[in-house]
C-alpha cells in the first residue's frame, strides 16, 4: 500500500487534507484548533507543559499521527493509546527505548515531561515476535492548560493509503494473508473479486483498516482512536 508521492492527513480540528510535512504548520496556525486553546485557557484545570509528538510507523512512513500529549502523562498512557489505535491483537509485551532494539529501554512509568526533548525520538516496539516499531519524536511544546480531561489528544492522522486489487487493480478494501505472507503479493482485493478468492488457509479476507500492522500475527484492527 506504499506510494510514492508524499502521504497526507486529516487535522481533526478543521478537517482539512494536508501534507504530512505540512501539518505541524498547519497545527499551529488552524483556527479551529486555536478557538480550542483559547477556549480551555478558560478552565479552571493547572496549565502545564502539551508536547507535539509526531507517531510514525518504522519503515511504512504513511503511517503517521500527530498527538498532543500532557507533560504529567506517562509513557504507559502512549503504550496504551498506540495499542489501541494501531496494534493490539493478542496482548504482547512492549518496550520504549532509546536507540531501537539494542537500545537503552525506558520505563513506562517514566512521565513525559522527564523523557521528551524537542528532537528526541523515541522507539516503541510491540510484540518481540513478530514486531511493530513505531518511532516517536518531539515536535515542540507549548505552555497551556489541556483541551480535554484525556492525557492524549489525536490532532492529525493519516489517510489510509490506497490499495489496489491485486486482481484488477481497482481500489481495494480487503486484505488475504495467505496471498501476503505465501504469495509475496500485497494480497489487497476489491469487493468484486474477494467473493471469488479461493484462500482461506489463513481465514477469511479481512477489511483493510488504517494500520501499520495489518496483516501481522492476529491483527484485525479496529485501528480506531480510543478517544
Amino acid at each position: 500500500m506504499a506510494g510514492g508521492k508524499q502521504s497526507t492527513g486529516q487535522c481533526m480540528y478543521c478537517g482539512q487534507v494536508i501534507s504530512k510535512g505540512g501539518m505541524p504548520k498547519h497545527l499551529s496556525a488552524c483556527a479551529q484548533r486555536h478557538a480550542i486553546l483559547v477556549k480551555a485557557q478558560a478552565n479552571p484545570q493547572t496549565s502545564e507543559t502539551l508536547h507535539h509528538l509526531r507517531v510514525q510507523a518504522d519503515g511504512l512512513p504513511m503511517f503517521w499521527l500527530d498527538l498532543e500529549m500532557r507533560g504529567s502523562s506517562t509513557l504507559k498512557h502512549l503504550d496504551s493509546y498506540l495499542r489501541a489505535i494501531w496494534l493490539e491483537c493478542c496482548g504482547h509485551l512492549s518496550q520504549f527505548s532509546i536507540g531501537g532494539w539494542r537500545g537503552q529501554e525506558i520505563s513506562m512509568g517514566r512521565k513525559i515531561d522527564a523523557v521528551f526533548q524537542t528532537g528526541l525520538t523515541l522507539t516503541h516496539i510491540y510484540d518481540f515476535g513478530t514486531s511493530s516499531e513505531t518511532l516517536v519524536k518531539s515536535l515542540g511544546t507549548r505552555q497551556g492548560k489541556p483541551t480535554t480531561s484525556n492525557p492524549i489528544v489525536l490532532m492529525a492522522r493519516n489517510l489510509i493509503p490506497e490499495a489496489r486489487c491485486i486482481e484488477c487493480d481497482q481500489p481495494a478494501r480487503w486484505l488475504c494473508n495467505e496471498c501476503l505472507i505465501e504469495g509475496q503479493t500485497s494480497g489487497t482485493l476489491c469487493d468484486i473479486h474477494v467473493e471469488s478468492h479461493p484462500h482461506n488457509n489463513y481465514g477469511e479476507p479481512i477489511e483493510i483498516v488504517n494500520s501499520p500492522r495489518m496483516g501481522m500475527c492476529g491483527y484485525t484492527g479496529p485501528a480506531t482512536p480510543p478517544y
